[in-house]
């Protein structure tokens, strides 16, 4: 079986990732792309889906870490005999698919183990496998429809029973290394390479790129991996942005609540895009907003909240059947079904993040320009609508108050466009609906009497999506309403002190079973808490927020306090872009006071 979510750690080559164990076995891996199928599913059922594994016989010990400010992976194993490390990588800017794996002796000699299995579709396909040679070297080769894939390395393992073994022995000081590269099945393939620059060149990139970070901010280090983390879900060619690498993770152990993220969603790459351009990268601004513009061409009608990293529009939901689900969570699903739903928010949320690439750039690019202008115009007709809200509701449509309050930020970052940078646009009209929808927001989206805004116009609940409605400037921080807000939240939405999206008993959201806190959401409390002036109430929960992570720094999508498991897809850009906003708000009210 697949080990906890946590103890995993992830690598990847800015097209593709992949998760490594503790134990050193690759569970999951699509390629070439995020979102192609995998060819490695152990982590949705067992080995017999796919695996590659290289860990010591008998018992041991493993700690792990990223080398330096890098993607580079790092595990040691301690055993009675001896010390080995093992580096696993995905070499990057070549336009390759290889994931390299580095054996080197420590101390003493120590008996690995190797077992590479390979499941083409999901674990479904077992591929046509022989050696043969390539580039005067003798290779492994795994040949399954449009699919190919070449190991190579000092030993080769042994077949039997349609899986490769080996075992073998390291001795401190000795190196071995290996390697698999997919290419195209019917792609000729004359020379593998050499290996040693391109590791070289990998975390010297890496290194690079995050000495640009900010230091000035709470817990520098964990910011530094989170925002690397989000890079590694940026494709490096079309600038999408996945919301994670991996699909069905599930958000109660044993439940139905399990979704496919390795997709780009408008609401997570804006928002993300506010987080990297925060902290000082321009490059991925403008990468990402090229994809935007390409994604969402044509009839602005035509919007969807989700496109794959590409662009592509078809994402069509199934399940896979034939796999038992992460800790028997099924079904099991690909594709995602709410890339047809009506948000609301989306619109609001890009148009923020291309006022923030204004703000910082200080050079509009008109087509982006024309771009939002045909999305307001189409929102100016359609924003009175219900929608799913931002969390993909499957139930009725309803007005929630959240993606009414987005529909303001939409127009309110249209007017200052022109006011600000003198682009060119119907201001009036966008200031009378700008207006009337804060009002809107502010009279039928509050409660008077408990003094808090609600999840939608028509219930008494809350959401912990209103918690944003300060940091986007619909109302103060410390607003009398917004304080309710956050009082409202802390006595219905908090489990053992962090926060629930919102009560899933409340039947909105027309899904069976319950969910953990939501770590975007206490991160998001914690930006609350600092725009409310209560930084040290801020500062304790993100201080706890962050001991969360894993030993390597990352975050699933949920928490359970209970049994100190992460839960969810991993690792989640969501939880990593509101971890950077938080401390940048706690940066920003350190300042003040």
């Amino acid at each position: 079986m697949a080990l906890r979510i946590e103890d995993y750690a992830l690598i990847g080559d800015r097209r593709t990732a992949a998760l490594v164990g503790r134990n050193g076995s690759v569970d999951w891996l699509c390629l070439p792309r995020f979102d192609s199928p995998a060819c490695m599913a152990a982590l949705l059922g067992t080995e017999e889906h796919g695996h590659w594994q290289i860990e010591p016989e008998g018992d041991y010990e493993s700690s792990r870490r990223y080398l330096s400010s890098s993607s580079v992976l790092e595990t040691t194993f301690r055993t009675p005999t001896g010390t080995v490390t093992l580096t696993d990588l995905m070499p990057t800017g070549d336009g390759r698919a290889d994931l390299v794996r580095r054996i080197r002796g420590v101390a003493g000699t120590v008996r690995l183990c190797l077992q590479w299995r390979v499941r083409m579709e999901y674990g479904e396909v077992t591929p046509w496998v022989r050696r043969e040679e390539i580039g005067g070297e003798q290779v492994i080769t795994a040949v399954a429809g449009p699919d190919r894939l070449v190991l190579r390395g000092p030993r080769l393992p042994e077949a039997r029973d349609h899986t490769h073994n080996d075992e073998f022995d390291v001795e401190a000081g000795q190196e071995l290394t290996y390697s698999m590269v997919w290419v195209p099945s019917h792609q000729r393939l004359d020379e593998l390479g050499d290996l040693e620059d391109r590791i070289r060149e990998t975390i010297e990139k890496d290194e690079d790129w995050a000495q640009l970070c900010r230091t000035d901010l709470r817990h520098p280090e964990t910011v530094k991996r989170s925002l690397l983390t989000l890079r590694l879900m940026t494709h490096e060619a079309t600038g999408g942005i996945v919301a994670a690498p991996t699909s069905s993770l599930p958000e109660t152990f044993g439940g139905s609540r399990n979704w496919d993220y390795r997709y780009c969603w408008l609401r997570d790459a804006a928002l993300t895009l506010g987080s990297l351009l925060e902290a000082g990268y321009t490059d991925e601004a403008m990468l990402w907003r090229d994809w935007l513009l390409r994604a969402v061409a044509g009839d602005p009608h035509d919007l969807q909240v989700m496109y794959a990293v590409d662009g592509s529009r078809r994402l069509d939901e199934r399940e896979l059947e034939h796999l038992p689900g992460y800790e028997d969570s099924r079904p099991v699903r690909v594709g995602n079904g709410a890339v047809d739903q009506l948000q609301h928010d989306v619109i609001g949320e890009v148009m923020d993040a291309l006022e923030k690439v204004r703000e910082v750039m200080d050079e509009p690019d008109g087509n982006a320009w024309e771009l939002q202008k045909a999305l307001l115009s189409s929102l100016a007709e359609n924003w009175e609508e219900p929608d799913c809200g931002i969390w993909e509701m499957r139930g009725d449509l309803q007005h929630f108050t959240h993606s009414k309050a987005l529909v303001w930020v939409a127009f309110d970052r249209a007017v200052r466009a022109v006011e600000k940078h003198g682009l060119d646009g119907p201001v009036d009209e966008w200031r009378r609906l700008r207006d009337e929808v804060r009002e809107q927001v502010l009279t039928r989206g509050y409660d008077e009497e408990r003094g808090t805004f609600t999840q939608h116009y028509d219930t008494l609940e809350v959401d912990a999506s209103l918690l944003t409605l300060a940091s986007f400037g619909l109302v103060a921080g410390d607003d009398p309403r917004m304080l309710g807000t956050i009082r409202a939240v802390e006595e219905d939405l908090l489990r053992d002190g962090l926060v629930l999206r919102y009560r899933t008993g409340s039947g909105v959201d027309g899904l069976e079973g319950d969910e953990h806190p939501f770590l975007a959401c206490s991160f998001w409390l914690v930006e609350a808490y600092a725009e409310a002036g209560r930084v040290e109430d801020a500062t304790a929960l993100y201080d706890r927020l962050v001991g969360l992570a894993n030993d390597v720094g990352l975050y699933a999508e949920e928490y359970d306090p209970g049994t100190g498991r992460m839960v969810g897809n991993f690792p989640q850009a969501f939880s990593h872009l509101t971890l950077t906003q938080a401390a940048f708000a706690l940066a920003r009210h350190a300042a003040d006071t």
